[in-house]
């Protein structure tokens, strides 16, 4: 998503871009506008727009089948630069042309060609965020390190734009005396007020700091996540099987086939998350874990070529003097308007209410795994001590659940799970059927109760120069106001490829982990909005819908018609699905803390007047305040945290995983009060009210409609197992 939606549609990275469509019936998004005014609408926008033939291969409209599919197969990094320099003009010929008309302003004149406007560019940067991200070769980062300030800037003069303004202001002041439909009035008052926070408003002088500032933070952006993606790049070397001990076979072969890729001998955990925690949690050597974790902790933080911590500080700065030019105290006051809390304070009254209870029952598990240890516990520690606890409480070994969790079953599952709420099937397409990004992408076309809705892209291996962690993409977005457009979306993920037609087998936690990027697709696939800058929904909402879905990894129906045994084929049986029920609340403790911490401390970052210019020293001086447990490191630690520093998306917003998680709740509540989690009326509705609506409505408005009230915290504490008083 290309700047200009990024800032109406409230924040979220998960990009919407603009394709021609043909004529799918999925309705018209509720609007009340009929396909014969939406037409008319879309004629005089196009009108409003200059003529222009793009140049570039990677600027045409997308061809072949489903709408017109992503040409990964003819990208470079050359073609890419060509594209995105030569759409940045395209759209500056478009913006110059809407800002400028003399007839007075419309919303069909104004918003509608402005929804249009940089179609090219969207489609150039849908593909330019698959290869930095997903590819990350050094050809495509020098490309990102070139073009990202330009795109920055390019966005900025679109927002610095006083014509342009003025007419988007007319329209959206005015919008009871045209007679907008609540939706165009929405859409027309966000497009004001996002250019209001984002400069429009500013002076001469005002804008050009403003630009200035932008631009310096994209640079800081791009180097920042490159400097982490090649810290993750390392790996440490166990050279003799006994290093190994207490691996599970299937980690070991993934280990030994890490190896044999880069030329070595022995075993090889790569500094990425799904390498690293499989070890802390089960290898026996202490010294090893403890070389393990401090490589994994100390991302970006080794006084090399690749620390961040100068350019974190120079970001904090960054942001604090754009907070200060717009005219509120801190970064976090700026960037939390557009959000359902408002404000860091009620922010951290939430945080707040559950670190507590979190920090209480860390003692708990520390208590009893130093039992168990006979020594102080150290982070290295923590996880490989919890199993031994867990194992001694309720007889359940991780082990025992791996051989369930095959990895294409667990994502058969995740289909069947939407099909049984939400109608949605998934269709395999055959090998070479739309071009892909990589060899191992496997793409589905997707129904909504038997209607093409668009295709589904799965890239779950990780790579080197990949990215780390999990994430979801959206290339396509549906929208109706120029014509019915279907969605293009991904899920990304990085678990250890095995050789030959070994069975990927991953932890709960992983399969978790998929159920929740699927929930950010299924929110796309499920949109029946009209126009496309009402897709991103606020960022402390965001995860809801991703979050809720994790709950239907251990339903019985998907139990028994997909997790099973990948040698036995038997689903997994319930005594063991008991044992897991009942240590749900375990280590809760440690798995709030480590979030949590991180949470916290991003919003004592951006709520500082004055930033740190020491980011480790901050960062070591705010846990102390906020007591956090020794035997615990945060989740992300400042020097690693993408989430902060390779966007503003999530700074001052990393609270709301847990603002989210207070819906989740409240929500699994609702279905399992109603003695059937597929109720299928609870479904419908949340589909249609939740998933559907984008930001087409308040969205703590649309809880109130389905749940009946406003989301009660209870339910997180009780599904945590802290206490609800």
């Amino acid at each position: 998503m290309h700047r200009r939606h990024l800032l109406i549609a409230g924040g979220s990275f998960m990009a919407l871009s603009g394709c021609a469509a043909n004529g799918m019936d999925m309705g018209m998004g509720g609007t009340g506008q009929t396909p014969a005014s939406l037409a008319e609408d879309a004629r005089i926008g196009r009108a409003v727009l200059p003529a222009q033939t793009p140049r570039a291969e990677l600027l045409q409209p997308w061809t072949g089948p489903y709408q017109g599919v992503p040409p990964w197969d003819k990208v470079t990094a050359p073609k890419l630069r060509e594209a995105i320099l030569e759409g940045i003009e395209l759209q500056r010929a478009e913006i110059a042309a809407i800002a400028n008309q003399a007839d007075d302003p419309t919303f069909a004149n104004t918003l509608v060609p402005y929804q249009m406007a940089g179609e090219p560019l969207d489609r150039a940067s849908s593909i330019f965020g698959v290869m930095t991200q997903n590819i990350g070769s050094d050809d495509y980062q020098a490309v990102d390190t070139e073009v990202s300030p330009l795109l920055s800037a390019a966005g900025d003069e679109i927002i610095f734009n006083e014509a342009l303004f003025a007419r988007i202001r007319a329209v959206a002041d005015n919008a009871g005396r045209m007679g907008l439909t609540p939706e165009q009035t929405r859409y027309a008052e966000r497009t004001r007020d996002a250019f209001v926070r984002n400069g429009a408003a500013l002076d001469a002088a005002g804008k050009a700091e403003l630009g200035r500032i932008n631009t310096a933070l994209s640079n800081a952006f791009t180097s920042f996540s490159q400097k982490v993606v090649n810290d993750e790049k390392t790996w440490t070397v166990i050279p003799t099987e006994a290093g190994m001990a207490g691996m599970p076979e299937s980690n070991k072969a993934a280990a030994a086939a890490a190896a044999r890729a880069r030329n070595l001998d022995g075993w090889v955990i790569v500094n990425t998350r799904s390498s690293v925690d499989p070890f802390l949690t089960f290898a026996d050597d202490r010294d090893l874990r403890e070389q393990v974790w401090r490589k994994f902790v100390n991302r970006g933080d080794n006084g090399d070529a690749n620390d961040t911590n100068a350019i974190i500080a120079e970001i904090v700065k960054l942001r604090a003097e754009r907070a200060k030019l717009l005219g509120f105290p801190h970064h976090a006051a700026w960037r939390m308007q557009d959000t359902m809390a408002r404000t860091p304070e009620a922010a951290m009254d939430l945080m707040m209410r559950v670190w507590a209870p979190a920090k209480a029952r860390v003692a708990e598990e520390v208590a009893d795994m130093r039992a168990i240890a006979g020594h102080d516990i150290e982070p290295w520690d923590y996880l490989y001590y919890a199993e031994k606890v867990r194992k001694q409480k309720y007889d359940l070994d991780q082990n025992e659940l791996k051989p369930y969790f095959e990895l294409n079953n667990v994502r058969a599952g995740s289909f069947e799970m939407a099909r049984r709420l939400y109608g949605f099937t998934f269709e395999r397409l055959p090998q070479g059927t739309v071009p892909v990004w990589h060899p191992d992408v496997v793409v589905y076309e997707v129904k909504d109760h038997g209607q093409h809705a668009g295709l589904y892209y799965a890239d779950d291996y990780a790579r080197p120069g990949k990215r780390s962690g999990a994430w979801m993409t959206s290339y396509r977005g549906y929208s109706t106001y120029d014509g019915v457009k279907n969605v293009l979306a991904s899920n990304n993920n990085n678990f250890i490829k095995a050789e030959g037609d070994a069975p990927v087998l991953i932890s709960l936690d992983d399969a978790e982990t998929l159920f929740h990027e699927f929930g950010h697709a299924l929110h796309y696939l499920s949109y029946r909005i009209t126009y496309p800058g009402l897709g991103g929904t606020p960022r402390d909402y965001v995860e809801y819908p991703s979050q809720v879905h994790e709950h239907w990894v251990l339903s019985r129906p998907i139990l028994d018609g997909y997790m099973k045994h990948v040698e036995t084929g038997q689903p997994m049986p319930q005594t063991l699905v008991d044992k897991v029920e009942a240590s749900q609340t375990f280590n809760q403790g440690y798995a709030t803390v480590s979030y949590l911490s991180s949470a916290l401390v991003d919003m004592d970052l951006h709520t500082r007047a004055d930033p740190p210019t020491d980011p480790d020293a901050f960062e070591r001086e705010s846990l102390e305040r906020y007591g956090m447990p020794k035997e615990i490191v945060m989740r992300h630690r400042l020097p690693q945290f993408n989430h902060l520093f390779t966007s503003d998306a999530y700074s001052a917003g990393y609270y709301s995983y847990l603002w989210s998680e207070v819906m989740d709740a409240d929500t699994w509540a609702y279905f399992e009060e109603s003695g059937d989690v597929f109720n299928p009326d609870i479904a419908a509705r949340y589909k249609a009210i939740i998933l559907s609506e984008g930001n087409s409505s308040d969205r703590g408005e649309a809880y109130r409609r389905f749940r009946g009230r406003d989301p009660d915290v209870a339910a997180l504490l009780k599904v945590r197992g802290f206490p609800t008083n």
